[in-house]
């Protein structure tokens, strides 16, 4: 089984190469999109909480789904181990951009291989989120008194990701209550 590439391989957000064709058109498509490795966009239980933090990035940059994945699921490991249900995560970006790769031979007298390659199209080999400086990648509404274990989870998640990020907190205004009377 192929290794998995590392993560400095489609770090730099650029436009991919794109086949084009004006004679064919449907031959410039990217056929075969692979699935997503994240399985959830919403975690916890949906009730009022008072303060929301989300982690937002201060660059440009791509981020793959395995990567996400992988934060995510530290995030709520955290929180289910030290308060329980009393959060709500909510992964607020999809990855719709399709890595592909040229599989090369990296043996001895490979360049007789691929010679005329230079802009092979390759396959698709996963997915990943285009991230603009101050996108929010994840949001968590949670209590007051559950402020430090959130900003612990968030650190645990921002080394699982590529680049640099801040926390941002903002407090929620609870919702009024209506009493009905007659």
């Amino acid at each position: 089984m192929a290794k998995l590439r590392p993560g400095r391989c489609t770090r730099e957000l650029k436009r991919p190469w794109t086949r084009q064709s004006r004679k064919k058109p449907r031959v410039g498509y990217v056929k075969g999109v692979p699935q997503t490795k994240i399985r959830r966009y919403v975690t916890g239980s949906k009730t009022d909480y008072d303060t929301r933090f989300c982690l937002t990035i201060t660059g440009k940059l791509q981020i793959r789904d395995n990567s996400i994945e992988a934060a995510r699921i530290s995030i709520s490991n955290y929180l289910q181990k030290n308060i329980k249900l009393n959060f709500y995560l909510i992964l607020r970006k999809y990855p719709f951009q399709v890595l592909r790769e040229h599989k090369q031979a990296a043996v001895a007298g490979a360049d007789r291989f691929f010679a005329g390659m230079r802009h092979a199209f390759g396959k698709p080999a996963g997915m990943a989120v285009v991230m603009n400086k101050g996108d929010v990648l994840f949001e968590l509404r949670i209590d007051k008194k559950y402020e430090q274990f959130a900003k612990n989870a968030f650190k645990r998640a921002s080394q699982k990701l590529s680049g640099n990020y801040k926390i941002i907190e903002q407090e929620l205004a609870k919702p009024k209550e209506t009493t009905k009377t007659n």
